[in-house]
């Protein structure tokens, strides 16, 4: 049976939570967990600013209280973190789609900082039960249950980290809108041409381009546009192709034009 916690259609930053979890050799104690997870045991999850806490029933007749949080990033790394982003227009469009970029965690080791949890130690848990074993399933049972929190809401990894998501927005929109009032404080001035066009031969240009000029680089992410765009609505349900199905073909032609367009670059004349 495919377990719920290791699906491969899990958002990536939700399994990159599970992972990284499962990296700490808590193998048999998360099996556990993840049971427990599975079948309802947790009753409810709370947050209180960047801390967590959660009841869950276990052989006890009275649920067991976890509480649960990370170390929290300084005003300063936050605005260092908060900066990084502003400087990629696709993070802040993302975030705001209620998605998380890709690549999201580059910002933070720039910073010299982890937005997931780097080791074990950096995870602060507590259960009421007798279980002397950190993490006990029922601590387990509620790592795993952020992980779905975490896919509802990317922002909520955030909020451990010390940031709401009101605040990241503001945040960003601040940052985004002191750049665009310095651009048009500082208008270019357009310059005039002195040579008349010749409208005939505007797209033609026939001299030979200096080679030392020419720079092909690959892109400086993986992203592209149909990753920006997201998945196509297709909505009559009668039709036989998917969103999917499209997705994976636009996909494979987007790759195919890409290579073909560096192969041609690479070869003219």
């Amino acid at each position: 049976m495919t377990d719920a916690y290791t699906q491969p259609s899990r958002e990536w930053w939700a399994q990159r939570w599970i992972d990284v979890l499962e990296s700490f050799g808590w193998t048999r104690r998360l099996a556990r967990a993840r049971t427990y997870a599975r079948e309802g045991n947790v009753l409810n999850i709370d947050f209180q600013g960047a801390k967590v806490s959660a009841r869950v029933q276990g052989t006890a007749p009275e649920p067991y209280k976890v509480s649960l949080s990370l170390d929290p990033f300084s005003d300063e790394q936050w605005s260092y973190i908060v900066e990084s982003m502003a400087e990629r227009a696709i993070f802040s469009a993302k975030l705001l789609a209620g998605e998380m970029p890709q690549n999201i965690e580059a910002v933070f080791t720039a910073n010299g900082l982890s937005l997931f949890p780097f080791t074990k130690f950096d995870i602060h848990s507590r259960c009421s039960c007798p279980d002397p074993a950190n993490p006990c399933k029922h601590i387990g049972a509620v790592y795993y249950l952020l992980g779905d929190r975490f896919s509802e809401d990317p922002f909520v990894l955030f909020q451990l980290r010390g940031r709401t998501k009101e605040q990241i927005i503001e945040a960003l929109r601040q940052m985004r809108g002191v750049g665009a009032e310095t651009t048009l404080a500082e208008p270019i001035q357009p310059t005039r041409s002195t040579t008349p066009l010749n409208l005939d031969r505007f797209w033609q240009y026939a001299e030979q381009l200096e080679p030392s000029l020419i720079v092909i680089t690959p892109s400086p992410t993986s992203e592209t546009v149909l990753d920006l765009l997201g998945a196509i609505p297709l909505t009559d349900q009668s039709s036989p192709i998917s969103s999917k199905a499209v997705m994976e073909y636009l996909t494979a032609v987007y790759q195919e034009v890409s290579q073909q367009a560096v192969t041609i670059a690479m070869t003219a004349d």
